[in-house]
């Protein structure tokens, strides 16, 4: 069967949601709502272009080129190993697992310890311990992904949310207010920047191969249809995820004449869900967190495991579950501010070179696919990077400060922009160069 039923695709549409729809997802929008007030419109534009947009051509253009290490490889082998690695560690069980690990414990468990408790580090334990059982027995048949999240946890983060944002009709949160910060000076940009920082553009890397084993597992085999109906589910996944950014954005912008300033997203919804629900409001917020967080894990988990199987085929991929699991368990338990210094310098590095590859190779066939084109951007978007990586470690370089783009955090960018022409120049060069000497024999 090459052709995918309506349900079916629905099912895998929604599977690829709920991958994404982590916490951060939960957090940036509200705030953004809150802080850009009247520009709101503006504000969501941006957001929606690089917290939608980015990863969904993420996941085309990974559907198109066969893989990850595929389309790293337009650069050179060297790269695309090394490269491909990181991404699968940095937003597997070094940093992106531990941390919706600990930050579904500090939003579903926590506002129901006493201080006491929250001060120990044994209900960590104990709840992630649970947490990673339950990721694990999710993980560890990941043929049933699709049934298990397009039929049961997706439809329960969508229903808690659209619960939250009906109840906002009956008991109105407040009016909307000016835009503060940049938010009234560049709410486009802003809102870019924003989302930029939910990081779905890494992840859409990682989960092509989820989707692709979820699709075979459906009948879907010839090449051209998997990358086909992979696009279908991606642009779906896209129209639910702009849908839900857009409730949340516009609670968020309704509550700010209520609440005030707030300092986070989650403290902007969680003041939201208390004033609609009351003290039964926490039970929803711990619920929409935990099983927002649980549906990112699982499919980060699966998707690192398929990955780790094929680089290294004599571990089973029942082990690779097992392993990232209990590794993601413990870094977990270093908590959540912990990993958050360390995820930032790290992300900070890799992820210019992700949005990089994605556009490069969503543009492959205008500059004829010359591998110059991905070497010197790619050489001059990680100088970049690593240097202002470093700098978030402490190191300074002071130079930066003097780039372009830098106070934004898109230093990178002009020398991508640079390395790409430059790129094109020299294999332009050498191209005519070729055909001279021909000419000439």
């Amino acid at each position: 069967m090459e052709k995918l039923s309506k349900k079916n695709l629905l099912l895998v549409s929604l599977m690829l949601f709920s991958m994404f729809f982590g916490a951060g997802n939960l957090i940036f929008p509200p705030l953004l709502g809150q802080l850009s007030g009247k520009n709101l419109i503006f504000a969501l534009g941006g957001f929606l272009i690089s917290a939608v947009g980015l990863p969904i051509l993420a996941v085309a253009t990974i559907a198109k080129s066969g893989g990850l290490q595929i389309l790293a490889g337009r650069v050179n082998k060297i790269f695309a190993l090394v490269f491909t690695i990181l991404i699968y560690l940095s937003i597997g069980p070094f940093l992106g697992i531990p941390r919706a690990g600990s930050l579904a414990y500090e939003m579903g468990v926590a506002p129901f310890l006493s201080k006491e408790l929250t001060k120990s580090y044994l209900p960590l334990f104990i709840y992630t311990l649970f947490y990673f059982g339950v990721a694990f027995w999710l993980s560890i048949k990941p043929s049933k992904l699709v049934d298990r999240f397009g039929k049961v946890l997706t439809p329960a983060i969508l229903t808690l949310i659209a619960l939250i944002f009906a109840a906002s009709f009956f008991k109105p949160i407040g009016g909307i207010s000016a835009p503060a910060g940049d938010y009234a000076n560049i709410p486009v940009l802003k809102g870019f920047l924003d989302g930029y920082m939910t990081m779905d553009a890494i992840a859409a890397l990682n989960f092509g191969i989820v989707i692709a084993l979820a699709l075979k597992e459906k009948g879907v085999t010839s090449e051209k249809a998997l990358t086909s109906n992979t696009i279908k589910a991606g642009l779906i996944a896209g129209l639910f995820l702009t849908l839900i950014y857009m409730i949340l954005s516009y609670l968020g912008a309704c509550a700010q004449t209520r609440f005030g300033e707030v300092s986070n997203g989650a403290q902007s919804l969680t003041n939201i869900v208390l004033y609609l629900f009351g003290t039964k409001g926490t039970i929803i917020l711990g619920l929409v967190f935990s099983l927002a967080c649980l549906t990112t894990s699982v499919g980060l988990i699966t998707s690192c495991s398929q990955y780790f199987v094929t680089l290294v085929p004599k571990i089973g991929y029942k082990y690779w579950v097992t392993i990232l699991c209990v590794s993601s368990m413990l870094f977990a338990n270093v908590g959540l501010t912990k990993i958050l210094k360390i995820s930032v310098p790290i992300l900070t590095i890799i992820y210019p070179m992700a949005i990089v590859l994605i556009v490069l190779a969503f543009t492959h066939n205008f500059f004829k696919g010359y591998r110059g084109v991905y070497q010197f951007s790619m050489v001059f978007t990680s100088i970049f990077s690593i240097l202002d990586g470093l700098s978030q470690f402490g190191i300074k370089f002071e130079f930066l400060k003097y780039m372009p783009l830098y106070s934004e955090g898109l230093v990178w960018v002009i020398p991508a922009l640079a390395g790409a022409l430059l790129g094109f120049a020299f294999e332009f060069v050498k191209e005519s160069f070729s055909k001279d000497q021909v000419l000439a024999k």
